[in-house]
């Protein structure tokens, strides 16, 4: 986010997604990480009051909800650029780049609202013991006394048309993609115009592939263990993994990154 902020040359509708992308990521993890830290650090601090159960698990829906139409928005940019090349600056101005990121923002509070009002009329037993290390829906569901059909319809509802309507959207934009692409003569341009697309490629199929795995997967293949093993990936390893893969796949960003180091030695 500071290299895209700060860098004149990183001022692209492409890297005004990237900073939104990497904004949100710190917000899926700024949801989790905190309460696990002091779980870890602090002994006999493992509980967690109610409304802040359902405070963490609205941004968690907030954050991911947002994500996956950011990564359709960014999809549609790339099909922009490698298809309509010379009306690009013209159809991805400042103002509909605006809208776009306003529009995944939208889309991320329903998808919050939808899954976390529900579960504010289920009654739980007591001292309930969630058996995972963050308030998300599925484990929250499992743990309580009764009358979670209702919250159950809608996670899987919202989840399997969230996650549907994104990725086809994605995929529309990937079908056109490489159907240019392949229209290249060239090597070397179809080599490059691939690798302006394999980063977020490969950050979308990190998030899609556990994130749907998690919430959609049938009753006899779930397990608490194969449970956190899939929210740890999507919720701390994927945003700390995202900006890694965009700096490594991206010339720009590895040569002003190193623009801001040398600065750094001279100060």
């Amino acid at each position: 986010m500071m290299v895209i902020s700060t860098d004149l040359h990183l001022q692209s509708p492409m890297y005004f997604f990237l900073f939104h992308l990497a904004f949100l990521d710190i917000c899926y993890a700024s949801a989790v990480l905190p309460k696990i830290l002091v779980n870890f650090l602090v002994k006999g601090s493992i509980t967690i009051a109610i409304n802040a159960c359902m405070t963490q698990m609205f941004f968690i829906f907030l954050s991911a909800g947002c994500e996956v139409f950011m990564l359709s928005v960014m999809a549609y940019d790339r099909y922009v650029a490698i298809c309509n090349p010379l009306t690009y600056q013209e159809a991805m101005s400042k103002h509909f780049c605006y809208q776009l990121v306003g529009s995944a923002w939208a889309m991320g509070l329903l998808y919050s609202v939808l899954n976390t009002v529900p579960v504010l009329n289920i009654q739980f037993c007591g001292h309930t013991e969630i058996k995972h290390f963050s308030c998300e829906l599925p484990p929250l569901l499992s743990a309580a006394c009764g009358g979670t059909f209702l919250s159950k319809l809608i996670l899987l509802s919202s989840a399997v048309i969230v996650g549907f309507s994104s990725f086809l959207l994605t995929l529309i934009s990937y079908i056109y993609i490489i159907t240019t692409v392949m229209k290249i003569q060239s090597a070397e341009g179809r080599h490059k115009a691939f690798c302006t697309c394999s980063s977020h490629f490969i950050v979308m199929g990190l998030l899609y592939i556990t994130a749907l795995f998690q919430y959609t997967k049938p009753k006899s293949v779930s397990s608490i263990i194969l449970d956190q093993v899939l929210s740890t990936q999507y919720s701390i390893l994927a945003p700390m993994l995202n900006p890694t893969i965009y700096s490594l796949k991206n010339k720009d960003v590895k040569t002003a990154l190193g623009r801001i180091l040398k600065k750094l030695q001279f100060m």
